[in-house]
């Protein structure tokens, strides 16, 4: 586990409950070093400020997640729902806002790491040129890999389950996303787009006012 926050103080405190978890924790104060650290010690899951020195924590999680998939757990001290769409948009899957209790990070931390330890049979999903292989966790569109995060590939999963169904915002964020009570219906649509931009604009349909739907993608013939 990795935690990187430039407030001493909450650094050690959220590094402090996280050992009492029983996580062995790492711990990065600005955003070069959290890089690092993440390079080399390979973390499960990455507590991240928003606020950083060096670079902030969305060039952070950025930079983490391109070169390897890791959940990201966002603290951030703004209230502004834009920025916090920004975070989910370059890879982060939850987010707390200052002030929170321990009691709470420890608990969005759990549920995190369930989620991407969930056992799943060992086989694919395919769906047109869409492949989903659900005991490495990837993901291909006419033979090309996507890098997606957690959220994104639990969300595609989930979407991928129920063909040309719609699933309300509201579901997908508490049974794809895990996402707390209160959470705003406008990050799952953060993370549809993404999901199109990896994948394709046409794999995703939007149902205006009431959610998504994953449209089986043709599969593409060659000449």
């Amino acid at each position: 586990m990795l935690v990187v926050e430039d407030d001493i103080t909450i650094a050690e405190s959220v590094a402090a409950r996280l050992r009492a978890e029983g996580f062995e924790v790492a711990v990065a104060h600005d955003g070069p070093s959290g890089v690092a650290f993440a390079a080399s010690f390979l973390p499960d899951l990455v507590v991240l400020d928003v606020m950083l020195p060096g670079f902030d924590g969305l060039e952070v999680c950025r930079r983490i997640q391109a070169s390897r998939s890791v959940p990201v757990l966002m603290l951030t001290a703004r209230g502004d729902e834009t920025d916090l769409l920004v975070g989910l948009a370059v890879g982060a899957d939850d987010y707390l806002t200052k002030p929170f209790s321990m009691r709470e990070l420890a608990a969005r931390v759990h549920v995190l790491l369930r989620r991407v330890s969930r056992a799943v049979a060992s086989h694919s999903m395919e769906l047109g040129d869409l492949l989903i292989d659900l005991a490495s966790r990837r993901v291909s569109r006419s033979g090309v890999e996507a890098h997606l995060t957690p959220t994104e590939y639990d969300l595609l999963v989930f979407l991928a389950e129920r063909p040309s169904a719609v699933q309300a915002r509201e579901r997908l964020l508490a049974e794809a996303c895990g996402w707390h009570e209160g959470a705003s219906s406008r990050t799952v649509d953060s993370h549809v787009k993404a999901l199109r931009r990896k994948l394709g604009a046409d794999l995703i349909r939007t149902v205006h006012g009431v959610g998504y739907a994953l449209e089986v993608p043709a599969r593409k013939v060659s000449p």
